[in-house]
């Protein structure tokens, strides 16, 4: 299997892990079973310790851990240099990253403040263009970015809101990085997981109902596992689907194909 992924030994870059239900983490494990080497970013000092923890309660060893907030076009810049420096090739980025203010995800949703709308879409949608511009000089064997994101893109899902509006402008950022990224060896694309109950779910208020209704109407009948989100990952970032760009997979146990 190892021949047919091909990415024992890659440099790749993983954003976003807040806890142990965090996607991010679900694809890191997947990465290190298949032998890659793993670098995490972080943005706070709190951040980094429960990453070191969760490494060293798994004996996962990284390659390299760098702080980096991508609200900040120099920090981000700092941190892809940090590990171009360091590592020298990268082949391949996982960026996991969105916010939104509480008040913009429980109240209604024409209520969402022009600063609340601003900050989702800059945290959640722009980092990833910022991200890879900053990856791209780095990405000189070609390589994949991949991100995450949510039916709640091209859907109106109660209580998601302007997390919605975000995610859908993520997805379209997927499309558009593809086009350009092309010609230099490097795909784009995004992984639209199903619902799990990771720390920014906490903030949709409809998120238990969710889960209900997948459970009962999917075709699987089941939800997801982070497990299976990591897996499919892996797979995007791999060999496996070297023809494979601008696309947005579903691992919803088939939710989105509903009426």
């Amino acid at each position: 299997m190892e021949d047919l992924l091909k990415i024992k030994g890659k440099n790749i870059v993983i954003m976003g892990v807040a806890n142990e239900r965090s996607l991010a983490w679900g694809v890191a494990k997947s990465l290190f079973k298949a032998g890659a080497n793993l670098i995490f970013t972080y943005r706070l000092d709190r951040s980094l310790s429960k990453l070191t923890k969760l490494l060293s309660d798994n004996s996962y060893d990284a390659k390299l851990i760098v702080q980096c907030d991508v609200n900040s076009d120099d920090s981000i810049k700092n941190a892809f240099q940090e590990i171009g420096s360091k590592v020298g090739v990268i082949h391949g980025v996982v960026h996991s990253v969105a916010f939104a203010h509480a008040e913009d995800l429980k109240g209604d949703f024409i209520n969402t403040s022009r600063e609340g709308y601003a900050f989702a879409q800059d945290t959640s949608a722009y980092s990833l263009i910022a991200v890879a511009r900053e990856a791209k000089p780095y990405m000189t064997e070609g390589g994949t970015v991949t991100t995450m994101s949510y039916l709640g893109a091209e859907r109106a899902v109660s209580g998601y809101n302007v997390m919605g509006v975000a995610k859908a402008a993520l997805e379209s950022s997927v499309k558009y990085l593809a086009l350009e990224m092309g010609k230099d060896n490097i795909r784009v694309n995004a992984i639209s997981a199903g619902a799990i109950r990771t720390l920014a779910a906490k903030g949709v208020g409809s998120f238990n109902a969710i889960l209900h209704k997948i459970e009962e109407t999917s075709p699987l009948k089941r939800n997801v596992t982070q497990d299976e989100v990591g897996d499919m990952t892996l797979a995007m970032i791999s060999e496996l689907s070297r023809g494979v760009t601008g696309e947005i997979i579903y691992v919803d146990s088939g939710y989105n194909i509903l009426g």
